[in-house]
């Protein structure tokens, strides 16, 4: 800060996350803009202490902020897409421009919460990992790059290994594992707007497996008044549930959402009769479904919340109430009634994803609104072990009873308790579902009339679990009587305990109950009176001697059936798994007990694991030597149950026993001893399943192992240590034994072996608690040596060594440095075999990625183990990634998509190790080479190996962090090979071989688009400058160090590498182009010296260009200093030359590429090829690419459907075809054929162009000349063919109409042109009906930036050379030469137009001006004009509707050959009009003749002729111009030829006028009258007849007049009939004779004229 008085200097713009670093104290005063409806508000504010930080620091320090990264990375990415965004809505992508915007402001808000620093740790946690969710959603949609992280944070390249951040990139792509989540589904009732019901109602919803057809959730109830609000007020706006623990799997079931109304009041709805008011009654109303389907298709976003309407339907008989949802999902309308109105329940829906906890951290407001959580029936997949459940499900089946002598059957209620042992009822047991409060009794819906009803009604019992052993059910059944007093009579019960005798509980399934009678009177407070009676079948069966007198008689005809679900984690159903925990009051059945322990299901034994591990290892205590072997198989199992996903979650609680609870301090002994056995009899025994299960189960038998052995060390003091660890080495000598067996003959020797490799890893962490680092280290290079090489083994057991091996070195073991120094060589070994016979590549890949990442992450010195790696990997890793990069080549070529997953991971392999290899280990290794050969071949391979990796797509776009990364490495690992490729290959010792490629790889890497900065965002182009400099400009440096180190030896090079050399210097790098210029001068002059040539380097400039390559500073930093140099050497002419050309050509193409763009208009990139076409063509004589951009600009003409325009295109590359049998390559479309053949189909194209264009008459001439080749040949089949088309195009010339175009001269000047307009004009052929006004504004739209001059006057320098666009435009009129068509006046008018406006290179437009001073009176008399004829470089069609001006030429024309001129082309413009319309026999649109007898008729009737009558011919003109005596006269007679042409006009208009235009043509006829009447004279040069008619002459008589009249318009009839035959010269003719006579006036040229 210079002055702090200074306040301009003060001044800072900041944007929302800039930060301030402020070198002195300062005070600060922040203001805040706020621009709103294009006003600028202004507003100081001061910004509290906790929203700003500033920094006091030195000069030149680096300032870390203090924010968490997350919240720095927000800041800068909001920055880049708030540009980005902008440009959204600029292209039109409004709904990517909505979304981002969304997503913005929700990382504003989650941004906001970070800073405020409020949260708690999973808090945070989950708000980084919505910030990083979206952010990375936003660079994909934006095509930005991907951003690697570990933790939510972006990781530095720089401290992890290559392949460790190839990994987190590939998970950040998509490529990673998936972990199942939970799904949950919002339900929350609207409204109940089916109003005919008028009484209380209960709505029960749930999800139904129709496929299963059964109930899959609990349900969820709300009950509702008479009106359909809810009963309970203060549930207003809170009636919701949430379904909670969905799985994947079950998203994927046939799903339903049901809904059962039951309503409460009478018996019928409408019959008033039946049961008094003040009886109520549940009975069952509608039913209403919606198919989870539907909400799936309809609810596309996630927490999206979308409104449903469910018609409620109603069973027609009540006995299919049971089923009534199937019959709605399958349509059997018979069986139910739709309603009369679309209304019904009015639901909203949401899903929602992941845990609960979760749900309700992030749904807070959903979860404040008395949210009723409504379960699985049953357990979810994944059982938690926290989860504690109790839960007893009971639906109400069927019943089937006796009518008991009524003559009507029964309406029968059900009424449930639950009862505990002591006879009191549980409070608040029953569940009729969630939302509403649990009740003590629960009363069934009433079927009417039914004595077997159905209801399959659910409910759920709660019942605690200290309640639940001695509990019981009651079922009472009640007849509901309709009559007046509407009692309800009970006449029977069922009952059920919820244990039986063993401790078990009721199973799940149907249970039939017997019914005992019973009345109102009977008493149940002594419910030991019925308990002792038997409840069911299987209960009789257990009891036969029943006393006779029993307190409850059975109903032998009546039975009941319920169905019961336990979700319990205290309480079995087991029978055997009870009797296992009470194993001591049974010893004697200890052993067949243990024997049944697989059959218990792994939910019953997860339940009571803790306790059932507890017996087994109190029976081993026991009896060893009797239970031992059968409790080893029980603990193998249990442990390979929790290997199952349902039970995977049980592993920590497993732990936690070993840890906390397990107390068998001699178990050890035996486990060990029975392990031993297991793998000491693989070798013998047949069945090996055992064997397999408790390979398995190895990590947890060691825990129990180390576990033991620890708790027996601290009882004795470490007693038997010695033959602890003896037992130990025996153990694992027992494992290299099972692994060692060949197990090729034995399919079961193989599982084994391969279930003890699998699980071998997981034994690590517990031997280390036992044993030092280096003594399991041992055991483990032990037993890894024992296993058979890759020869001796089957594939499938090679992968399983190899994932045992990945897995060893992701273990805890080999992340010591001394435990890594004894296995590293025998994993190496491993991967080298597996490598050189390319074989399990991935798996291998995945090894040594992590050993490369341990080197890197480990702060000790690692050069040993990265020399071990070089030593034994590099060379088989080059060898091995060729392989896989050639194969990756050819699917890349055929299929389009990138290379295979394994490229990518030995590419990032082959990256870490030459990124952790320093100048001794390349050092070491150059020097390790025993020949030149090997260092050649070595060479050659990671060159290759490099290129490859620039050419083939190993990373997807988006990965710039890895193809950055891989550039630098590349680049370092040249300059450590380069000087070993100088000192061993140059001079004598020169290898061409080796050069190349080296030069192949530097081009390839400095011209990869990758390293183009130019083309980065500003942010990112200074990031990546900032990280790793401009990696191009090193490697040119390199590659000119090189090149210089070459001497003698760069004529090898030449000219092969000046095409590549050249694009590097096409590089928009300008240091890369200083470097490399004086190197292509280098080239220049050894190129002279062998007197070469630089013609291919044409070709090469072409495409480079067209690919994007080269700007404007190249051509001119190219010109200028090749030229400088070149003014020295002795071949200067030459080499001027050269540069001349090249630098042209590059003008040429970068307008060529600049008009090429999609978004440029159809004009300009025809200019641009018509421009390089002719370059190629004139200058440098390049036929091969004269004839490529031939086509190309045939193309363009096609494509804008200017067909003329694309036949004389391709008559460019006809006439450099000669009729002979030459054959010809193949070439472009064309295939090998001979070069008549070729001429052949392109005259049949052109042919074809030309009739779509209408240039039938070019195309006739080309008929001919096909003609002559068919005749010269005999071809008569051909011939006929072409004179058949020939005659067609004569037809077209005469039949059909063709638009005459308007033709526009268009100057461009200014130096923001392209080269090929600059400063220059042209003449253009307009489209069809185009007029001046559409022209010039489609012009404009073709150069937005141009400025367009309003006059036609030549512009001076000062607009030639200024930067701007200034565009004039104005209309021309063509100058034919038709003198050739003979017999020109007996041409038809339609074959002479088009000679006027074919073939036509002279334009001229016109210029009025006043010569001398302005005749007041008669203005024509002194009316000049200034007529400028413009001369094209080529005529008017031809390969563009462009055609450069050449030159310009400029005459004055007087006032009298100014009106000869005018008269003569209104004339013209008449007869080409009539001659169009004269043949019609129909009214159609005759407008265009209208509006020109219109003209011409007015103008001469107002003005006009007459004008031009007192101009010229009044006699002190005609004496004082002597001279033009002839131009007078011939104005006469054009003057009296017009007459004549407007009275065959109105002829023809008289014929094809419509009826409502008579007026106009009356008055039309009228006028011409009056204009005729204003000539004086009018003559017959062929009679000699003089008319002299004034009707000036008032005195005379008007009948006498009229008389006159009528007798010359006879005699002239009879005159007219010869004289039109004979010659159609004007006279002057009454309006009679021209209607009689005006065909013949058309149609009187001769048979040649027209085309004989």
């Amino acid at each position: 800060i210079e002055a702090p008085g200074n306040f301009e200097k003060l001044q800072l713009q900041l944007d929302s996350g800039s930060q301030i670093k402020a070198l002195v104290p300062v005070m600060v005063l922040i203001c805040q803009y706020c621009i709103i409806a294009q006003d600028l508000c202004v507003s100081l504010c001061v910004f509290p202490h906790s929203c700003t930080c500033f920094f006091c620091c030195r000069l030149c320090e680096t300032v870390v902020p203090l924010e968490d990264p997350i919240i720095t990375e927000t800041t800068s990415t909001l920055q880049e897409w708030g540009i980005l965004w902008k440009q959204l809505y600029v292209k039109h992508k409004v709904d990517l421009f909505h979304k981002l915007r969304h997503v913005m402001n929700e990382l504003i808000d989650l941004r906001r919460q970070l800073i405020q620093g409020h949260l708690a740790q999973d808090q945070t946690r989950e708000i980084k990992r919505h910030i990083t969710v979206r952010l990375d959603w936003g660079n994909e949609h934006l095509g930005l790059d991907l951003v690697p992280r570990k933790e939510f944070e972006m990781v530095d390249p720089d401290q992890i290994s290559v392949s460790e951040l190839h990994k987190l990139v590939c998970w950040r792509h998509g490529d990673g594992c998936r972990v199942p989540v939970s799904h949950h589904l919002f339900i929350n009732l609207k409204s109940f707007t089916y109003n005919s019901i008028s009484e209380d109602a209960d709505v029960f919803f749930f999800l139904y497996d129709t496929r299963e057809a059964k109930q899959i959730s609990e349900k969820f109830m709300v009950k509702l008044n008479k009106n359909g609000g809810p009963k309970n007020p203060e549930k207003v706006d809170r009636l919701c549930a949430l379904f909670t623990d969905l799985s994947s799997k079950d998203l994927k079931r046939d799903l339903y959402i049901v809904a059962h109304v039951i309503r409460t009041g009478r018996m019928l709805l409408n019959d008033s009769k039946k049961g008094p008011p003040h009886v109520q009654y549940r009975r069952p109303y509608g039913c209403a479904v919606l198919a989870m389907s539907d909400v799936f298709h309809t609810i596309t976003d996630l927490k999206e919340e979308k409104d449903f309407v469910l018609k409620v339907y109603t069973c027609n008989n009540e006995n299919e109430w049971y089923q009534i949802q199937e019959n709605i999902i399958r349509k059997s309308n018979t069986k139910y009634s739709a309603p009369s109105t679309n209304y019904g329940l009015i639901i909203s829906l949401q899903l929602l994803r992941g845990e609960l906890e979760q749900i309700r951290r992030e749904n807070q407001a959903v979860f404040n609104r008395a949210l009723a959580l409504t379960r699985k029936l049953g357990f979810p997949d994944v059982i938690l072990p926290g989860d504690i459940r109790n839960d007893l499900y009971l639906t109400l089946e069927r019943g089937e009873f006796e009518r008991g002598g009524k003559s009507v059957q029964k309406n029968i209620e059900v009424t449930l308790y639950v009862l505990y042992a002591d006879g009191d009822t549980l409070k608040d047991c029953i569940s009729l579902g969630s939302g509403e409060p649990n009740t003590s009794e629960y009363r069934s819906f009433v079927l009417y009339h039914n004595n077997s009803p159905r209801w399959s009604e659910m409910v759920k019992l709660p019942i605690p679990i200290d309640r639940f052993r001695g509990s019981h059910l009651r079922l009472e059944f009640r007849h509901c009587s309709t009559k007046d007093k509407g009692e309800k009579k009970l006449f029977g019960f069922a009952f059920t305990p919820l244990m039986r005798e063993d401790g078990t509980t009721l199973s799940d399934e149907s249970h039939e109950l017997y019914v005992y009678k019973c009345d109102e009177n009977a008493t149940f407070s002594n419910q030991g009176l019925y308990l002792s009676l038997p409840c069911c079948k299987e209960d009789f069966n257990s009891c036969p001697n029943l006393p006779a007198n029993l307190p409850f008689q059975r109903s032998p005809k009546e039975t009941f059936w319920v169905s019961t679900i336990l979700c319990s984690t205290k309480l079995t159903q087991n029978v055997d798994l009870l009797a296992l925990l009470n194993w001591k009051a049974h010893p004697d059945r200890v052993l067949d007990i243990l024997g049944r322990l697989r059959q218990i299901s792994g939910e019953e034994i997860v339940k009571f694991l803790r306790d059932v591990l507890d017996t087994l290892f109190c029976l081993l205590d026991d009896n060893t030597d009797k239970y031992g072997p059968l409790v080893f198989q029980s603990l193998v199992f249990i442990i390979n149950l929790l290997r199952d996903s349902r039970f995977y979650h049980f592993r920590p609680v497993m732990d936690s026993y070993i840890q906390n609870h397990f107390a068998g301090a001699l178990a050890y002994k035996e486990l060990i001893r029975c392990l031993k056995w297991y793998m000491d009899r693989s070798a013998e025994v047949v069945r090996q399943d055992h064997i397999q299960e408790a390979m398995r189960a190895l990590e947890y038998l060691f825990k129990f192992i180390v576990q033991s052995r620890i708790l027996y060390s601290r009882a004795t003091c470490g007693m038997e240590e010695e033959q602890f660890r003896a037992s130990i080495q025996e153990l694992f000598q027992s494992i290299r034994f099972v692994l060692s067996l060949d197990s090729r003959s034995s399919e079961n020797l193989v599982f084994t072996q391969a279930a003890l490799l699998n699980s071998f890893p997981d034994i690590f962490d517990e031997l280390l608690q036992m044993f030092t680092v280096q003594e399991v280290a041992e055991y483990v290079r032990g037993t890894l040596g024992s296993m058979p090489s890759t020869v001796d083994i089957g594939q499938s057991m090679d992968v399983v060594k190899l994932q045992s091996i990945a897995r060893t070195v992701e273990s805890r073991l080999f992340f010591f440095p001394e435990s890594r120094s004894i296995l590293l060589p025998v994993v190496l070994h491993h991967i080298h075999l597996h490598l050189r016979q390319q074989r399990e590549l991935l798996i291998c890949s995945g090894i040594l990625g992590t050993c490369l990442h341990l080197c890197v992450s480990q702060e000790s010195s690692v050069q040993e183990e990265v020399e071990m790696m070089v030593e034994s990997l590099l060379d088989v890793l080059l060898q091995t990634l060729l392989s896989i990069m050639s194969k990756s080549h050819s699917v890349e070529t055929s299929r389009g998509q990138r290379c295979p997953q394994c490229t990518g991971e030995y590419v990032s392999c082959l990256l870490s190790l030459l990124r952790q290899m320093t100048e001794i280990h390349f050092h070491h290794l150059l020097n390790n080479f025993h020949s030149k050969e090997e260092l050649k071949e070595f060479l050659l391979k990671i060159f290759c190996v490099f290129r490859n990796l620039m050419k083939l797509t190993i990373f997807p776009r988006d990965w710039s962090v890895m193809r950055l990364l891989t550039s630098h490495i590349i680049v370092v690992t040249t300059q450590f090979l380069s000087p070993a490729l100088h000192k061993n290959f140059s001079e004598a010792d020169f290898d061409f071989k080796v050069w190349n490629s080296f030069f192949s790889l530097t081009v390839l890497y400095i011209n990869q688009p990758s390293l183009q900065l130019e083309a980065l965002g500003p942010a990112k182009r200074k990031k990546v400058l900032d990280k790793h400099g401009d990696m191009r400009v090193m490697m040119a440096y390199e590659l000119f160090s090189m090149w210089q180190k070459l001497g003698d030896n760069k004529p090898h090079f030449i000219p092969g590498m000046m095409g590549p050399f050249l694009g590097v210097t096409l590089v928009p790098q300008t240091e890369v182009r200083n470097i490399m210029i004086p190197i292509f001068h280098d080239m220049m002059d050894w190129e002279q010296r062998k007197n070469g040539n630089f013609k291919q380097l044409m070709d090469k400039l072409d495409s480079m260009v067209s690919d994007g390559k080269g700007d404007d500073n190249h051509r001119e930093l190219f010109s200028l200093f090749l030229l400088e140099k070149i003014e020295q050497e002795t071949w200067r002419e030459t080499g001027i030359s050269f540069v001349t050309s090249v630098t042209r050509l590059v003008e040429r193409l970068l307008d060529y590429r600049d008009c090429m763009k999609g978004d440029e208009m159809e004009n300009k990139k025809i200019g641009g090829s018509v421009n390089l076409m002719n370059f190629y063509k004139s200058e440098v004589n390049k036929e091969d690419m004269y004839i490529r951009y031939i086509h190309k600009l045939c193309d363009l003409h096609l494509h804008a459907e200017d067909y003329t325009e694309a036949a004389f295109t391709l008559l460019l590359y006809w006439e450099l075809l000669q009729w002979e049998d030459r054959p010809l390559r193949d070439f472009l479309h064309y295939p090998c054929q001979s070069e008549w053949q070729r001429k052949e189909n392109l005259s049949r194209k052109i042919l074809h162009y030309f009739n779509k264009g209408k240039c039938w008459e070019y195309g006739i001439s080309l008929c001919r000349e096909l003609a002559f080749q068919y005749e010269t040949l005999y071809d008569y089949q051909s011939l006929s063919w072409i004179r058949k088309m020939e005659a067609a195009y004569y037809d077209n010339i005469i039949e059909q109409q063709r638009i005459e175009p308007e033709f526009f001269r268009m100057g461009f000047y200014g130096r923001k042109f392209p080269f090929f307009l600059r400063n220059k004009e042209f003449v253009c052929r307009g489209y069809d009906y185009e007029r001046l006004e559409d022209f010039q504004q489609r012009m404009l739209g073709e150069f937005p930036q141009a400025i367009a001059m309003q006059h036609p006057n030549q512009p001076d320098d000062t607009i030639l050379q200024s930067d701007a666009q200034y565009l004039q435009i104005y209309a021309v009129t063509p100058v034919s030469d038709i003198s050739d068509v003979p017999q020109l006046e007996r041409v038809p008018e339609r074959i002479k137009s088009f000679y006027r406006i074919n073939n036509v290179s002279r334009f001229h437009y016109d210029r009025p001006f006043h010569k001398g001073p302005k005749d007041r009176e008669n203005e024509f008399r002194s009316l000049w004009i200034e007529r400028t004829t413009l001369i094209l470089s080529r005529p008017l069609p031809g390969i563009s509707r462009w055609a450069e001006v050449e030159r310009r030429e400029v005459m004055e024309v007087s006032p009298l050959e100014n009106a000869i001129y005018v008269v003569e082309n209104k004339t013209q413009e008449l007869r080409t009009l009539i001659s169009q319309y004269q043949h019609r026999q129909h009214h159609g649109n005759i407008n265009p003749l209208s509006m020109c007898l219109n003209g011409v008729i007015d103008a001469a009737v107002n003005g006009g002729i007459a004008r031009y009558q007192e101009a010229f011919f009044d006699k002190d003109y005609i004496s004082s111009h002597p001279e033009d005596t002839e131009r007078i006269t011939h104005l006469k007679d054009l003057m009296q030829e017009q007459v004549h042409i407007l009275g065959v006009g109105l002829a023809v208009h008289e014929k094809l006028v419509h009826p409502e235009m008579r007026p106009l043509h009356k008055k039309l006829v009228d006028q011409f009258h009056m204009m005729r009447t204003g000539l004086h004279h009018v003559s017959s040069p062929t009679c000699g007849l003089v008319f002299h008619i004034s009707i000036k002459e008032k005195k005379a008589d008007t009948a006498n007049t009229f008389f006159l009249i009528k007798q010359c318009f006879l005699l002239l009839k009879n005159i007219f009939t010869i004289y039109f035959v004979l010659q159609p010269s004007p006279s002057s003719s009454s309006l009679s004779s021209i209607r009689s006579n005006s065909s013949q006036i058309i149609n009187s040229a001769p048979s040649s004229a027209r085309g004989k």
